[in-house]
């Protein structure tokens, strides 16, 4: 692999991803329907819900100097929420289709993309089965996104059924943040109900963008998923008397870190290599 296609490369976690790809001496295409932002790769301008754009971006030279070697997509509405359910439905599962099925057309057997904890449960209304949540009990999107989401990992493991070649990751990302966006955590601990949703987690960019290189360089072919959290909370206080408090009929599988995610990211540590280095404290 040398060269790679960042679809929604402009975006929050995408700039991120770019950035750790052009670091660590790949070639990088952003393929956005925002501007580049002023990113040192290059850039085209796609509609994700046109399959024609998809295909001609993954397989025209033209701008590329050459053959993209792998896609990682996360190009997206990002949020539930923020249009219409009927919108995000129609914008995210055509668009995630047509990545999936533009790269096989092209012949690109590596596709990394963005799931989401929402499967989890997310926000947790229902209390999850056990604690820290993890990729072992079936999916349980309560919002349209997260149903799109979902199905996303369905569909990728059709894909890699009929073709056994590929290798498709679905990692499901925490909240991303930015350094910027940790002067607002220390408030967090005033009302741990804030952040209750998505059991007080979070990702910071930079290490989602480690956790999508990582899943690049995977070598098993098939389709995997994997949580991606940061190794710690939010909160200031203790992660055991959170789960105590606010989840106490739930059981929590092990004794927990002090300030131990409870985004279970035990299989991507095991599978990927994949260890946060940053963190808000």
């Amino acid at each position: 692999m040398t060269r790679i296609a960042v679809t929604g490369g402009s975006g929050k976690l995408g700039r991120a991803v770019v950035l750790d790809l052009l670091e660590h001496s790949y070639d990088v295409v952003n393929l956005d329907l925002a501007g580049p932002r002023d990113q040192p790769s290059a850039f085209i301008r796609v509609d994700l819900t046109d399959y024609g754009q998809v295909v001609d971006a993954l397989t025209t030279n033209d701008g590329l100097a050459g053959p993209v070697d792998a896609v990682v997509h996360l190009g997206a509405i990002p949020a539930p929420g923020l249009t219409s359910n009927a919108a995000t439905f129609a914008n995210n599962a055509s668009a995630t289709y047509n990545v999936f099925a533009a790269a096989r057309a092209a012949g690109i057997t590596r596709v990394v993309w963005a799931s989401s904890e929402t499967v989890l449960g997310l926000p947790f209304d229902t209390p999850p089965p056990y604690l820290p949540v993890d990729e072992e009990y079936p999916a349980r999107p309560e919002s349209t996104y997260s149903l799109v989401k979902h199905l996303e990992e369905q569909m990728a493991a059709q894909f890699c059924r009929w073709d056994p070649a590929l290798t498709m990751i679905g990692l499901r990302f925490s909240n991303v943040m930015d350094p910027e966006d940790y002067a607002a955590f220390p408030s967090f601990s005033d009302d741990p109900r804030s952040r209750i949703w998505n059991l007080w987690g979070y990702i910071d960019a930079r290490d989602g963008a480690q956790a999508v290189r990582r899943a690049l360089e995977y070598g098993r072919p098939g389709m995997e998923v994997f949580v991606i959290a940061n190794a710690d909370t939010v909160m200031s206080r203790s992660s055991a008397s959170l789960a105590a408090e606010f989840f106490p009929d739930v059981p929590v599988t092990r004794e927990l870190g002090e300030h131990e995610t409870l985004l279970g990211i035990d299989k991507a540590r095991r599978l990927l290599g994949y260890e946060p280095r940053h963190s808000w404290r």
